[in-house]
């Protein structure tokens, strides 16, 4: 076995029970799984243990990961705000991975070149504990997201455990792609800020920030600030020679005596930036493009692959919550799929919100 094989399966229902039922009768059989991938939604989170035991029982897969959500996804459909619970079973070729947490550290001596990663939204600057964690990853590619619930969030890595970041780390014989939609589309234009205090932009090319934010919103937005800050934000780059990488960050005030506007991060003089439009046209525009990128960088088709959603997305941002999914399927065909709606979403070596990160196993 050279490369990794992938089944999975997804259920809604109103007992946690009832659902597991239902995916383990559909999920199909897999010679050599060793890994699995479980996301469980926030309703049958007092149940992760029962879930866990059964799964190991039917599979014989003993180790997982994964997380809560306020909604779970697969290959065949999604559902925000439901109970439901999604599966996917990896054979993977001996020693290729790891599982981690913080009651059990990743090995020393394993090379990782990327890892998935589940992470306690309640945890402080998990900002910097994801840039952390990417530097412990040779390739520097982390993929996931934050779980999500209503009351406490869990996450799963052999057991369920709340707290930091866990996952699992793959060896360089496991080949990965992530892309991320961010549902939104920069604005013409490519801004420097150059004055800037914490999360305070105070001026981008020299002139009053809420100045070049008007200008960049139009003559229809920039009229009616409060509504322009609701509907653009500001996409941070690390440089203008490719405008669709950013990571895109609310506004959360504007100061028209001062001049300045606050973000959702802190930034620095001399960074690069652009402003943003985010609505379902964009999301659809973006979710697009992201998945003809993919389509293009895969060397071969994909065995199986994650799906990390936004909680704000789902039928929230389109026109119901399994959008995202057929867009997928669409493109990829129906691959092995697993995923959740959550907290935050992790890819490469950042934190971002909003967003949809697909990661495929190639």
């Amino acid at each position: 076995m050279n490369s990794p094989r992938f089944a999975s399966a997804w259920a809604n229902a109103a007992g946690w029970e009832d659902a597991l039922h239902a995916v383990i009768a559909a999920l199909p059989r897999l010679a050599q799984a060793n890994l699995g991938f479980l996301y469980v939604s926030d309703h049958f989170a007092f149940a992760l243990e029962p879930i866990l035991s059964r799964l190991r029982q039917h599979t014989g897969v003993l180790e997982w990961v994964g997380a809560t959500g306020v909604g779970v996804l697969g290959t065949q459909g999604a559902a925000l705000d439901a109970p439901g619970i999604s599966v996917m079973l990896g054979a993977f070729p001996l020693d290729s991975f790891r599982v981690f947490s913080g009651r059990k550290p990743l090995p020393r001596d394993f090379a990782a070149y990327a890892a998935l990663v589940h992470g306690d939204p309640l945890t402080p600057d998990m900002s910097e504990l994801v840039a952390d964690m990417s530097l412990k990853v040779r390739g520097g590619q982390l993929a996931g997201g934050l779980a999500s619930a209503r009351q406490q969030a869990w996450q799963i890595a052999e057991e369920p455990l709340t707290g930091g970041l866990s996952g699992v780390a793959f060896s360089k014989d496991i080949q990965t792609l992530t892309g991320v939609s961010q549902g939104c589309l920069p604005l013409a234009g490519n801004w420097r800020i150059t004055a800037a205090q914490d999360t305070l932009i105070e001026r981008i090319d020299g002139r009053p920030a809420v100045e070049v934010f008007r200008e960049a919103a139009g003559p229809a937005l920039g009229a009616d600030l409060r509504r322009a800050v609701s509907t653009l934000l500001v996409g941070l780059t690390d440089d203008d020679s490719d405008r669709r990488q950013f990571a895109a960050r609310r506004i959360v005030a504007l100061d028209v005596r001062t001049g300045r506007l606050a973000i959702t991060e802190s930034v620095d003089a001399g960074q690069h930036m652009v402003f943003l439009k985010r609505d379902e046209a964009a999301a659809r525009e973006d979710l697009q493009h992201m998945l003809q990128e993919l389509r293009d960088a895969c060397p071969r088709p994909p065995a199986g692959g994650i799906y990390v959603s936004c909680a704000g997305r789902g039928g929230i941002m389109f026109d119901d919550d399994e959008t995202e999914i057929r867009a997928i399927r669409e493109v990829f065909g129906d691959i092995p799929l697993a995923g959740f709606f959550a907290a935050g979403e992790i890819a490469g070596s950042r934190l971002y919100g909003q967003t949809g990160s697909l990661t495929l196993f190639v």
